[in-house]
């Protein structure tokens, strides 16, 4: 009887331990694809630029400095593989984007064209993708840190060298409340 008893709490203890592995494992593939989503928005988004330069390019007189900038941030995105430099490299680029708009806005031709208007609405959609991933990322990263650090998981985590993964931050220039002016 005592080795029946020894024998289902062996089996407990192996069954929970598998399944403590299993779910850290699958957590952090959880974040690895949310990561990536994060990627293919970025992505998305820089193919979608050089269109929108070359459509406000075409309208004659822009601002250089501008559109060098978003050109060189585009770069900078593509390029970077550490998490957070590719995100604080994004952040960039979407205040550049700002620019790029605030410039469009002096010229009526520009803002009326339909090519214009038609990738402003796919940049838009994109950002919104891009807040949409980056919150998804930082859910998946809690739950995945709040399990390697919690009793019993973090024993299982420990032995198999899982780690914490870094949340994204919002950038500091994003807190500043916006200023509406209707002089």
């Amino acid at each position: 009887m005592t080795m029946i008893i020894i024998a289902v709490v062996v089996a407990v203890i192996v069954i929970w331990y598998i399944a403590a592995y299993n779910g850290l494992v699958k957590l952090r593939m959880q974040g690895q694809e949310s990561w990536s989503q994060i990627d293919v928005q970025l992505q998305r988004r820089n193919d979608l630029i050089p269109n929108l330069l070359e459509t406000v390019k075409g309208y004659g007189k822009y601002e250089a400095s501008t559109l060098t900038a978003v050109t060189e941030l585009r770069q900078q995105v593509e390029t970077t593989t550490d998490h957070q430099a590719k995100m604080a490299a994004a952040d960039q680029l979407s205040g550049a984007l700002n620019n790029l708009y605030a410039v469009a806005e002096n010229y009526p031709d520009l803002k009326a064209s339909e090519e214009y208007s038609r990738l402003m609405e796919e940049l838009s959609n994109t950002e919104n993708k891009i807040a949409y991933a980056r919150q998804l990322y930082n859910s998946t990263v809690s739950i995945l840190n709040a399990r390697i650090q919690s009793f019993p998981a973090n024993i299982v985590a420990k032995f198999h060298h899982f780690m914490p993964m870094e949340f994204l931050q919002v950038p500091e220039s994003a807190k500043e409340a916006p200023k509406v002016s209707f002089d």
